[in-house]
């Protein structure tokens, strides 16, 4: 299955429509540039910030303006900029509660779930409650038909691109499935996905 295939528009909104009940605010950017606006605009100056590594947000670039553009407290700079472990453990532990995060995902349903895998599970908690506010970056490669083919892109395509990016820049053996999320529902207003229409992140 070609897993980086856009769905056509009668799909991509009804999955919009699925979220929007579910508590989901989806809106559609048609392009790299608008989808960075559209997320920065969630964000207010000044915000603390905690940014769940994302090859989306990197190819979007909102990663760098978070960590360097001095318009935010970017949480996840702080937690590099310590030397010790101890002081870093505990600032990861603070950071699971923060005003606003912003992340990726690895699947959408077409009736609105939004499905998270992760290796360390370090975003999980502040996906589900810990985050005042969540603003998530999607390409519409992302929209699949429902749960089964939710986990098959998981396994068949996001894990393998995954661990070959950890090889490659860590030096790690790859990496692992180790916690799932499925997201049903959220309180209104809290989170915001932003669709772009091209294929991103894994």
């Amino acid at each position: 299955m070609d897993w980086n295939k856009l769905p056509d528009n009668g799909v991509v909104e009804k999955t919009m429509d699925s979220l929007k009940q579910r508590g989901i605010d989806a809106v559609m950017a048609d392009n790299v540039n608008e989808a960075r606006g559209k997320i920065l605009a969630f964000i207010p100056e000044g915000s603390e910030v905690m940014e769940a590594s994302s090859t989306t947000l990197d190819t979007l670039g909102v990663t760098d303006i978070i960590n360097e553009s001095g318009k935010y407290r970017s949480l996840r700079k702080e937690i590099m900029s310590h030397a010790e472990k101890d002081m870093r453990d505990a600032l990861r532990r603070k950071s699971t509660s923060p005003e606003y995060a912003i992340g990726s995902v690895q699947a959408v349903t077409e009736d609105g779930q939004i499905i998270v895998a992760s290796g360390s599970g370090s975003q999980i908690s502040t996906y589900v409650y810990g985050a005042a506010n969540l603003a998530l970056a999607v390409g519409t490669n992302k929209i699949v038909k429902d749960l089964d083919q939710a986990f098959k892109r998981i396994y068949e395509h996001a894990l393998p691109l995954e661990s070959e990016r950890m090889r490659r820049v860590y030096g790690a053996p790859g990496s692992s499935v180790n916690k799932i999320l499925i997201i049903e529902r959220d309180r209104p207003g809290r989170t915001k996905l932003v669709f772009i229409k091209k294929a991103l992140g894994f």
